[in-house]
């Protein structure tokens, strides 16, 4: 008998081309990334939409991490949105409580396992002046631990696509490049672990900047409360 399709795959098989062919993003090195195993996709965060763009260029399914609140809503209206999350391979994470917030890169390890790519931005949040913020440590320390590559991602444009306070995405030039992979492996031997984590999110930004041509603040970006 065969299976009944998953959520994901159904919406996979429609949003991606539907998307396409609306934005027509420009996209450049997608050969870079793996078509099989384990990845980990470390992008700039410009809007909302991000986590929608990234998984709608790349043929293979991209899990992020999203608000709670985003699964939790009730009626009709909230039964579709949390399908919609979870058909784009959305996992949810408490981002205000402390403990959950550190259990979520357990979660994206167990993604990682499973070898499937994980998306994340080193950020942490949205940028809201436009500039590339320091990377936070939490990919650097997945690719380590997991013994993974880190493939850069450059996002232009989604700022328009979504800006802050739009509730729904508009027509606006998009692109996404996505840079060599950086393979940790063997590497950091004999380097502090804390140091290792540093060196390698700092890389991992260097390449970002490259690829998204963003200026670069030189500081952490602080989440606003709505973001």
């Amino acid at each position: 008998m065969p299976s009944t399709p998953s959520v994901y795959g159904v919406l996979h098989a429609v949003v991606p081309p539907l998307a396409r062919a609306v934005w027509r993003p420009t996209i450049t090195g997608l050969e870079h990334v793996p078509e099989t195993g384990p990845v980990i996709l470390a992008s700039n965060h410009r809007s909302f939409a991000d986590s929608v763009v990234i998984p709608v260029v790349v043929p293979r399914k991209v899990v992020f991490l999203a608000k709670s609140d985003y699964f939790t809503g009730t009626g009709v209206r909230g039964r579709l949105q949390r399908a919609w999350f979870e058909g784009l391979g959305m996992l949810p994470v408490d981002r205000d409580d402390t403990k959950a917030a550190m259990a979520s890169l357990d979660v994206a390890l167990g993604v990682l396992a499973r070898g499937e790519a994980f998306g994340i931005y080193p950020e942490g949040t949205r940028s809201r002046d436009g500039r590339l913020h320091r990377g936070r440590t939490g990919a650097a320390h997945l690719a380590l631990t997991a013994g993974v590559p880190v493939v850069p991602v450059g996002l232009r444009g989604t700022e328009q696509l979504q800006p802050v306070g739009a509730r729904w995405p508009r027509l606006a030039r998009v692109s996404v490049a996505f840079g060599e992979p950086i393979d940790p492996r063997g590497r950091y031997d004999g380097v502090p672990l804390g140091r290792a984590r540093r060196l390698l999110t700092d890389e991992v930004m260097a390449a970002v900047q490259r690829l998204s041509g963003q200026e670069q603040s030189g500081v952490y970006n602080d989440r606003a409360p709505d973001a």
